[in-house]
């Protein structure tokens, strides 16, 4: 997986990318995801966790997926970044996130969104200019709107919750 990730940033060094319709990503059950698939829609990429003060934003993101299904596609990242606050396997977040959430909108594997090992997609997205704010995540819970061209065009930290009208006044 490191290797991969290592790959891909050296190849997005060469080429860098315009937008995040050209990656692709390894959802929780091993699937292959294009994000070129979801052009026409706007994207909401999400750094998850299941330890977290914020955990409870799953709901809320669920409610968003399924209320404005035909704006946008909500992609929720589990990542160990900050605090351990996701120690376990993909299996574990994915069983966890159906039982406690009834989740069904995508989440992707477990992932790095910060550090050395950052991927390739977090390293892109918190490197866009946006009018809110650029730089390293601070948290586990911050979001990205993109538009339905892949542009990031918002950033909301952690404590801005999904069905807020800060947020959702912007879908």
């Amino acid at each position: 997986m490191k290797s991969l990730f290592l790959v891909l940033a050296a190849v997005l060094m060469v080429n860098p990318a315009e937008n995040v319709y050209q990656f692709s990503i390894t959802s929780i059950d091993g699937k292959k995801v294009d994000l070129s698939q979801f052009k026409g829609k706007k994207l909401l990429i999400v750094n998850t966790a299941s330890k977290c003060g914020y955990t409870k934003q799953y709901a809320g993101l669920q409610e968003l997926s399924e209320k404005y299904a035909d704006k946008v596609v909500v992609i929720g990242f589990p990542a160990n970044n900050f605090g351990g606050q996701e120690p376990g396997s993909n299996d574990e977040i994915q069983g966890f996130c159906e039982k406690n959430f009834g989740v069904t909108f995508l989440l992707a594997e477990k992932s790095s969104v910060a550090g050395e090992d950052i991927s390739p997609l977090f390293k892109y997205l918190t490197e866009m200019e946006n009018p809110d704010f650029t730089g390293e995540i601070k948290w586990n819970f911050e979001k990205f709107l993109i538009d339905e061209q892949g542009n990031l065009i918002h950033r909301f930290r952690s404590k801005i919750e999904p069905m807020s009208a800060e947020l959702t006044g912007k879908l």
